[in-house]
């Protein structure tokens, strides 16, 4: 199994230690494993600052590579939150690093957060939905520097209604810049573990994305604690098998690697 959406105390929102994940995760019998930490320019609220000392985080990393080698690869990575104004910040940040594998996600529109639901007070629904894949089609038309996308329909998780627009053309608006820029997509298994229907994002956006010709796709967890590592995952090979999906990827410096989906094996 491989996990490539993972935190671990290096992340604002995570307590649990770098070793401790990795532990799990070779107690669960994972092949490999992608760090994520979240770094989250201009985060709106004040009282979290999503960033790390990236030396200490590469430091750590290559202490776990040798200490478990032969029993996990691991890899590094990033999870980068991104919004219009930020994005000269995230090349200058690129220039200076180098990650195996970098997730584009957006947590907050307007610069309003979603997580409180700030991004909602003062539009409908339908409103809150289009200002978001406005500003995440804006991000990927003039970003370059990233993987693939992250739970790309995030606002599910935070709308207190349903919205009655699938904003599918918006999707694949989207869809088609980052499958020319040879960018893919992540299935993101927490949505389950928060109350959603599905992961994120659900089949009929799955279906779109391989419609649109899409072959790139990641499978992450989010985990934020060492019982959520691999959540879900074996449900989850199955729908992207029934949509029509071969393979999954993994990254080594921005560079991916197909793996068979019917070669990996789900304890």
């Amino acid at each position: 199994m491989i996990d490539y959406h993972i935190h671990s105390s290096f992340s604002a929102d995570c307590t649990f230690p770098m070793e401790e994940m990795v532990k799990s995760a070779i107690n669960k019998k994972l092949s490999e494993i992608c760090f994520t930490e979240h770094i989250d320019y201009e985060y709106p609220d004040e009282t979290i600052i999503f960033d790390f000392d990236r030396q200490q985080y590469t430091r750590e990393i290559n202490r776990l590579k040798k200490k478990f080698a032969g029993e996990i690869q691991i890899k590094k990575g990033v999870e980068i939150g991104v919004q219009p104004h930020l994005l000269p910040q995230y090349e200058h940040l690129m220039a200076q690093e180098v990650f195996d594998f970098v997730i584009c996600s957006m947590h907050t529109v307007n610069k309003k957060g979603l997580h409180y639901g700030d991004i909602f007070v003062g539009k409908t629904t339908e409103e809150a939905f289009q200002a978001y894949y406005d500003e995440l089609h804006y991000c990927v038309k003039n970003f370059k520097n990233y993987s693939i996308l992250g739970h790309v329909n995030l606002m599910t998780r935070y709308a207190k209604e349903t919205v009655q627009n699938d904003f599918l053309a918006e999707l694949q608006a989207i869809f088609n810049v980052i499958i020319a820029d040879g960018k893919g997509l992540e299935l993101n298994t927490s949505g389950v573990r928060y109350g959603l229907p599905s992961g994120m994002p659900n089949t009929e956006i799955l279906k779109l994305y391989k419609s649109c010709g899409g072959e790139i796709i990641t499978i992450g967890s989010d985990a934020h604690c060492p019982d959520d590592i691999a959540f879900d995952f074996k449900s989850s090979l199955q729908l992207l098998q029934s949509i029509g999906f071969n393979y999954i990827s993994t990254f080594d410096n921005g560079t991916p690697t197909f793996h068979s989906i019917d070669k990996i094996i789900v304890y």
